[in-house]
């Protein structure tokens, strides 16, 4: 009834309906009504034609416990009186007062309806939330991730599945049955044609086992649903998403001391005994990739030693992550400081910690560079920055400014090149979140490619001002990992993750690499991790 007393507050200006004299003392902060839920207080029950629903025991017993429920604190006597007289078709009295009950009525349903497309909302848009009001904002430092979250009860009651106290539309399960008629066994493509299911699709029977439920479809089509993909279904986007990304058991962020226990893995070569590397249980290469990867995952880059300095050996290791990227600078690169391509990366001089590729929409997922000679000279040592231990410090020491960072968009482009202006369709902001779970997913951080600001020009300074904050926290001595590359030593490294970087060089100096695509290592890393089997099963529901 709480609704339906801030309802009947909100309509005191009704004239027939004045508050009486009361000893009890006068409520506090009464409920607002949003004003689209309030109704017309102005019409008059001599002028305006009834609205009311013809009479049924179900209206008149909702109208009367309106009317003796405790509104009778806010009405005067005669009007409670007027309502409990039989004469109630002439009574002026009367009649404002149903009007306003079924009024009130309606207004209840137009409540209940918006609490159940609020309570939708809320699940869906929680992390649009956290990036657009500004926190809190999920760096992933030592962050746990639960594959394996809690399970309900799966029953089958009045025609549905339910999952706890969630039901389980027929449509939906009817066109993620995953028997061999409707997915295909190897490509796990829908063989089902989804809008030849009848609308009308219903469960005819059901039948519980320990780890699946049997159902029979009123179609005639035999279906058997395992528990976990039903409890899968229920949960909420931040849990679907950490399964679809596939995040590790634990992210860690880092400084400069990470130069004392930096994440390595030896290569095996061909001919070499697998003895050498039983320490970490590695027999083939998927297992040493494994490794790599899940290095790169945890801690956003991985040397790879033991490989042979040349640009075929290089190559070749880079494939068995996954395809090359091809881009306007080719596919797998192989330069000296010549400006062969109109670069500064093709120049001797210092470069500052940055990431590749802002000027595409996808930035590619992963680098690498494989230093193979560097002769009649000095310099050109590599700078490691993590993206996230920096914005996890801006967050830290300046909300407002990390706000600024996450949310003000920013162009970029590639020019240099004959016949080439690359510019991505929109512009993102340096610090991207992932709206399904909040988690920071991207840092874009190139002043040499960058564009336009997307905001008013006499705002940019807020802009400005936050970057330059978090320039300073990117060349702070203790966020700066310089290491000097070696021949026979690869690096790879999150390019969505962390910003790359070179001191100044003399001499002659050539690099090899390439770079690969965030979805094809993404998919190479979780299929090694969690299985083809885990990976495949949690399609429909992820």
């Amino acid at each position: 009834m709480s609704s339906f007393r801030a309802l009947l507050r909100a309509d005191t200006r009704l004239s027939s309906l004045r508050p009486r004299a009361s000893s009890r003392p006068p409520r506090s902060n009464p409920t607002a009504i949003p004003h689209c839920l309030r109704f017309n207080s102005s019409v008059s029950a001599q002028t305006a034609p009834s609205t009311s629903p013809e009479s049924t025991p179900a209206i008149e017993n909702a109208h009367r416990s309106l009317i003796e429920s405790d509104i009778h604190q806010f009405l005067d006597p005669e009007v409670i009186h007027d309502y409990k007289t039989e004469n109630k078709s002439t009574n002026a009295n009367y009649q404002r007062l149903r009007q306003l009950s079924d009024e009130v009525l309606q207004n209840q349903k137009d409540v209940n309806l918006l609490q159940g497309q609020i309570h939708r909302l809320r699940r869906g848009l929680r992390a649009t939330q956290k990036v657009v009001e500004g926190g809190p904002w999920l760096i992933l430092k030592n962050w746990n991730f639960n594959p394996h979250p809690g399970k309900e009860e799966v029953t089958f009651e009045n025609g549905f599945l339910r999952v706890g106290q969630r039901k389980i539309p027929n449509m939906w399960l009817r066109d993620n049955c995953q028997c061999s008629s409707c997915i295909h066994g190897d490509t796990k493509q829908r063989l089902l044609d989804t809008f030849s299911i009848p609308e009308n699709i219903s469960i005819k029977t059901c039948a519980e086992f320990r780890t699946y439920m049997d159902v029979t479809w009123s179609d005639g089509h035999r279906s058997q649903y395992d528990k976990e993909l039903l409890n899968a279904a229920v949960r909420d986007p931040r849990s679907r998403a950490e399964v679809r990304q596939g995040y590790p058991d634990r992210i860690f962020t880092w400084g400069s001391e990470i130069a004392n226990n930096k994440p390595t893995q030896p290569w095996l070569k061909p001919g070499v005994s697998t003895t050498t590397f039983s320490a970490e249980g590695c027999k083939t290469d998927d297992d040493l990739i494994l490794h790599v990867l899940h290095k790169i995952r945890r801690y956003g880059f991985c040397y790879i030693s033991n490989v042979d300095a040349t640009p075929e050996a290089t190559e070749n290791l880079l494939q068995r992550i996954a395809f090359i990227r091809e881009t306007h600078y080719g596919g797998f690169y192989d330069f000296t400081a010549d400006l062969a391509k109109a670069d500064t990366a093709y120049t001797n001089i210092a470069l500052p910690a940055h990431t590749d590729n802002t000027y595409f929409s996808d930035p590619a997922g992963l680098q690498a560079f494989h230093l193979l000679s560097h002769t009649e000279g000095e310099g050109g040592a590599s700078l490691l920055v993590d993206g996230f231990k920096a914005a996890e410090t801006l967050l830290a020491e300046d909300k407002d400014a990390y706000h600024v960072l996450a949310t003000v968009n920013v162009h970029a482009h590639a020019s240099g090149n004959a016949g080439i202006s690359i510019q991505p369709y929109r512009g993102f902001p340096v610090l991207e979140h992932d709206v399904d779970t909040g988690n920071l997913l991207r840092v874009r951080w190139n002043t040499s490619d960058r564009a336009g600001i997307e905001l008013p020009v006499e705002d940019v300074d807020k802009w400005y001002a936050a970057a330059r904050k978090f320039d300073a926290i990117l060349k702070r001595k203790e966020n700066e990992y310089w290491e000097q590359l070696q021949p026979g030593t690869v690096l790879v490294f999150d390019n969505w993750r962390v910003l790359h970087g070179r001191s100044e060089f003399t001499g002659k100096r050539r690099i090899c690499g390439a770079y690969i695509n965030r979805d094809d290592w993404i998919s190479r890393w979780k299929m090694l991790h969690f299985g083809k089997e885990e990976v495949l099963g949690k399609l429909a529901t992820s």
